[in-house]
């Protein structure tokens, strides 16, 4: 596909596609497609002008040539677009915010009065009859409010103020059904698979990885442990322990056996098994919650809770305002300027949209929150507790040696190992398999089904020969591998700068890999600044020895540590601080990490970790730089300082208002006009970003 080149900076280059028009869907595609590519920081396509936006680092004429080879039709192939759609429902909303503003001036300067009296009654009446619905049913909120509000207007013959009003409720309402609309799909994208390719089993046995768009129902998939189930199911090989929190918010596992029903956002905790497909993506039942998440109230905030019941509480007060300064008066006039006034719209429309805007601030630093709550959480919180590996240590840990045993060649070593370790997400598998690839090495499949244990290591069978790699702990106390004689004195000669994984054949020790696991360079920092931030507590969590831990704690500055712990010990550990009234922060990257994620009151997963951490984990971070931590922390105490000063706001403004109404220094319908403008005003401004550098 052929582009013009508007405008190029350092960094930036603005492009118009040469195509006659760009639909929606194109745009959507063409955004996803460049987004993905190397070096691409952010980008923007506008649809309407067909233009497209690249912020970018790198090589500008290796972009253009990369944008040169771009079609529609390859990129279907290659990117997998939500079926949520942000661009179509801001155009909707945007659309439908500039009829209402024209029709309603339009009105205004065009139509005679006696037209507009009866197009302002006839067009009140329904939230006239939506009040008297709600008072019947025995509530009172908002909709009495308006209802009442419009109807004092109407019998007292002021059509323009019942007019204005009903403007800017309806206006009101747009921006609410907007706001809530975003609001889940931006959830939507936040709880996506994120699955984009699968192995699947062939009928003649071989284990293949396809992409997910390639599946089809009656296929079967492999799915190992750690790893999210993409699609939905019949068990059709295996028993499994399935982690199902993203549907059913229960972290407790459940076994399922062969021939059970699974659903695609289940995390297999323990155990293989071969799924056979009976949903493809897009239709599976993820997909249908996440579109019933609307209908949810799980993931609001407590301060966006507190603010909706005390919203709802100030109608009672509202009304009995007006009716207290009718009965003192005997002014109709100034009972309606009280009546036009009420706490419920800023108060229901502020919270969420600052919610909203920081969470969306916080996607664009590459931080995926999934639910209001969690951010006021960090706010507060006083204990971060960090897993080592992955975390405070280089995202990338590296193969530093590969020691052969009993004449055993270690190329072919490395070999089996990462034959073994390439069904795990975790940072020292992928440095093994990462280790094969550079050397050029071939690992297909030469092993049975796979064990993984987990914080342990994996087991299968090469051969008629038991094959297990994993920690020290796991291969010579639980398997009891043996040395043999002459190779006990380079065993005892391994180097203590590197960590070691180990791996046997037949119940001997065939070979050691070195694992170089340096720290991260912002991780002293980090720690530092978690403290300067009011973090009382930072505690490190990890399955080194205690040397290594002591060591390691002493270094980067951390309170306390645990050493030689396993998933179920990270997770009594966590409670043991909630009993003591401690909201805990809890940063992993592993599946020995889900445990404790799960059970913080905050659970962060960096972002190239394993699957099941990600997925039940309530937020996850880039995994560049865990200063992110800190962003993330400032962004919380700004959106409760936001939400606070909303508060003030509300309550003192509109409380003025209703002042000047009562005392007859204000009209009804510059009260209405007053208190519905610093409605939208507020709003525009909780969209407003919360770090301006």
């Amino acid at each position: 596909m052929r582009f013009q080149i508007l405008h190029a900076s350092a960094g930036r280059v603005r492009l118009k596609a040469m195509q006659h028009a760009m639909t929606m869907e194109q745009a959507d595609l063409l955004e996803a497609w460049v987004l993905a590519l190397p070096g691409v920081d952010q980008v923007s396509v506008h649809e309407r002008l067909g233009t497209l936006t690249i912020l970018f680092h790198g090589e500008r004429e290796k972009l253009y040539h990369q944008l040169s080879g771009f079609s529609y039709a390859a990129a279907k192939k290659e990117v997998r677009i939500l079926s949520a759609n942000s661009r179509k429902i801001n155009r909707e909303y945007k659309e439908k915010m500039v009829f209402q503003i024209l029709l309603h001036y339009a009105k205004r300067l065009f139509v005679p009065m006696p037209v507009r009296r009866v197009i302002n009654t006839v067009g009140s009446l329904p939230r006239i009859w939506q009040g008297m619905k709600t008072l019947a049913c025995g509530s009172l909120n908002v909709d009495v409010l308006d209802g009442v509000a419009l109807s004092v207007s109407l019998l007292t013959g002021d059509f323009s103020t019942a007019g204005s009003v009903r403007f800017l409720l309806g206006l009101g309402d747009t921006l609410d059904d907007w706001t809530h609309k975003k609001s889940v799909d931006d959830l939507a994208k936040n709880m996506s698979l994120q699955v984009d390719q699968v192995w699947q089993l062939l009928a003649d046995g071989r284990q293949i990885l396809v992409p997910l768009s390639d599946i089809q129902a009656n296929d079967r998939i492999i799915v190992h442990t750690g790893h999210v189930l993409p699609l939905d199911g019949i068990l059709d090989v295996g028993d499994v322990m399935l982690n199902q929190a993203s549907l059913t918010g229960e972290s407790v596992p459940v076994a399922k056996h062969a021939g059970a029903s699974v659903y695609a956002g289940s995390v297999v905790e323990e155990g293989n098994c071969v799924v056979r497909v009976t949903r493809t993506a897009g239709e599976n039942r993820y997909d249908r919650i996440v579109r019933m998440i609307e209908e949810s109230e799980r993931l609001k905030s407590g301060t966006e809770r507190r603010a909706y019941s005390l919203a709802d509480r100030l109608v009672s007060w509202c009304l009995g305002g007006s009716v207290l300064t009718w009965l003192l008066s005997q002014d109709v006039s100034r009972a309606v300027s009280v009546l036009m006034v009420d706490f419920s719209c800023a108060l229901k429309l502020s919270m969420p949209l600052s919610v909203l805007s920081a969470m969306r601030e916080a996607g664009q630093h590459k931080i995926t929150v999934k639910g209001g709550k969690y951010m006021e959480i960090l706010s507060k919180a006083d204990t971060v507790v960090f897993d080592k590996t992955g975390t405070l240590t280089n995202a990338c840990p590296t193969v530093s040696s590969v020691v052969a045993f009993h004449g055993l060649d270690q190329r072919e070593m490395l070999r089996i190992a990462a034959c073994l370790e390439e069904h795990f997400p975790h940072s020292v598998a992928n440095a093994v398999v990462r280790a094969a690839q550079e050397q050029g090495l071939d690992h297909q499949e030469m092993h049975s089904e796979v064990e993984y244990v987990v914080a342990h290591g994996i087991t299968s069978r090469i051969g008629e020969c038991r094959a297990v790699i994993g920690s020290r702990h796991f291969v010579f106390e639980d398997e009891g591998v043996k040395i043999l004689p002459e190779d006990q004195k380079t065993f005892d000669d391994l180097p203590a700068d590197c960590s070691w994984l180990y791996l046997a054949i037949g119940g001997i020790l065939s070979a050691a890999i070195g694992i170089h696991d340096p720290l991260r360079p912002e991780a002293k920092e980090t720690v530092d600044l978690l403290h300067e931030a009011g973090i009382r507590h930072v505690v490190m969590l990890t399955g080194d020895s205690r040397n290594t831990a002591a060591a390691i704690a002493e270094t980067l500055g951390i309170d306390d540590y645990r050493a030689e712990v396993l998933p179920e010990d990270k997770a009594a550990f966590i409670r043991s601080m909630q009993e003591k009234g401690q909201s805990i922060i809890m940063i992993g990257d592993g599946i020995n990490d889900a445990p404790a994620l799960s059970l913080a009151d905050a659970g962060i997963a960096v972002g190239s970790g394993a699957s099941v951490a990600r997925e039940v984990a309530d937020i996850t971070i880039a995994a560049e730089d865990l200063r992110e931590i800190l962003l993330l922390r400032r962004l919380s105490e700004k959106l409760m300082k936001r939400i606070d000063r909303n508060y003030r706001f509300v309550m003192g403004f509109n409380g003025c208002l209703i002042a000047l109404g009562a005392f007859g220094l204000l009209p009804a319908a510059t009260s209405a006009l007053l208190h519905n403008g610093s409605t939208i005003l507020l709003s525009m401004d909780c969209l407003t970003p919360l770090l301006k550098n």
